[in-house]
């Protein structure tokens, strides 16, 4: 796959998952500190997993890492909600926080 070919794929990919979890997760983070700071922690941990596999924050690491995320939880059961309008993000689990922190990555580096 060339480059600009996986550009498009990841671009493809985290504006699925910004519609699925990230607009009204982040703006629920906005107006919750607590969900803010269980964000901020997970996405600490995606830094510091792709500083590890010695790979920058781009649309291509971010999308490959949401993508691992997913695959994980698919084979033990889990489904990412469709539509998270009705999620009770206080008590979102660790999977919808991690993709979120990739959302809120993506948008801290202007990679959206």
């Amino acid at each position: 796959m060339t480059h600009s070919a996986r550009v498009l794929t990841a671009h493809a990919v985290l504006d699925q998952l910004m519609a699925q979890v990230g607009v009204d997760g982040l703006v629920a983070a906005l107006r919750n500190p607590g969900l803010l700071a269980a964000v901020d922690q997970h996405a600490a941990t995606v830094r510091e997993s792709l500083r590890a596999a010695d790979r920058e924050i781009s649309i291509v690491s971010l999308a490959s890492y949401a993508r691992s995320v997913l695959a994980a939880q698919t084979r033990c059961g889990y489904t990412l909600p469709e539509n998270s309008a009705g999620l009770d993000w206080a008590r979102a689990d660790a999977t919808v926080l991690r993709l979120l922190a990739v959302c809120l990555l993506a948008e801290e580096h202007g990679l959206l």
